[in-house]
């Protein structure tokens, strides 16, 4: 019987550590873009051949793409490691679980008594516990990026504006206490509304990546020639939006994490 569980499955295990099919695929995918960067490194020539060119076209559409996010070509390259590389692993994990025999080629276990098959290669992304750290790294990197561009005080006054309560209360204008208030409470609820953007992000990935690898396992499973080919194709443009909206929805949080506080400027004019 073929399945696919919610949880990634254990192919073997090294001492307490249970290497996962998804594992084993995420790895794949860090060992391409290891192999891509060191003949990148190396590579480069002041007359760039067809590979480095395909390299400098793909860097520059990037580069476009998100200075229309940031507005700022120097966010942008200061950003690029980040969201860029989240991109493009995205990517990569997406369209390896197209691979022939990812999801049906693998070993036969006894589980419960029945027999079921356990594949080697599963998309990682439809493992909850990678699209999970991914998503905290988008959120708490873009924090701490913040808190390296603006100060601790300056981020931190984003979200609990303590400084606008204390000058509320020395003015003792009932007014100025109860927006102060009013502002803090928003802080609050800021506060949280981080932790649903962890959750968000996670699940919408992981969500996407799973459903697509149970359809196709079910349509392979019933019919194993062309017919599966035209999902394979949607599954392609699903795995270019998936890795997009993390990458962008990460660099929006960068540039928001990297922006004054709300009212800063206009305090500074008055």
């Amino acid at each position: 019987m073929i399945n696919v569980p919610l949880a990634a499955e254990g192919i073997f295990s090294l001492g307490p550590l249970i290497v996962t099919n998804t594992l084993v695929n995420a790895f794949i995918a860090l060992v391409i873009f290891f192999v891509v960067g060191l003949a990148t490194r190396f590579g480069v020539k002041e007359i760039p051949g067809r590979f480095q060119t395909f390299l400098e076209m793909i860097l520059e559409f990037l580069l476009k793409f998100f200075d229309q996010v940031t507005g700022d070509r120097e966010k942008s390259k200061r950003f690029l490691p980040i969201a860029g590389t989240l991109f493009f692993f995205i990517l990569i994990s997406n369209w390896m679980g197209l691979l022939p025999g990812t999801g049906s080629i693998g070993v036969w276990h006894v589980v419960h008594g029945e027999r079921e098959l356990v594949p080697l290669l599963r998309p990682a992304n439809s493992d909850l516990n990678l699209t999970l750290a991914m998503a905290l790294v988008s959120v708490i990197g873009a924090h701490l990026v913040g808190i390296i561009t603006l100060g601790m005080w300056r981020h931190t006054n984003k979200f609990i504006q303590i400084g606008n309560v204390l000058k509320a209360l020395i003015s003792l204008k009932p007014i100025n206490i109860l927006t102060a208030l009013v502002e803090f409470v928003v802080g609050i609820i800021e506060i949280f509304s981080e932790f649903a953007k962890i959750a968000s992000l996670s699940l919408r990935l992981f969500g996407n990546i799973f459903a697509g690898e149970v359809l196709m396992v079910v349509i392979s499973s019933l019919v194993a020639f062309l017919v599966p080919l035209p999902f394979m194709a949607i599954e392609l443009i699903v795995g270019i939006v998936q890795a997009t909206v993390f990458a962008t929805l990460t660099l929006v949080y960068l540039t928001m994490m990297t922006m004054p506080p709300h009212g800063e400027h206009a305090e500074a004019q008055h």
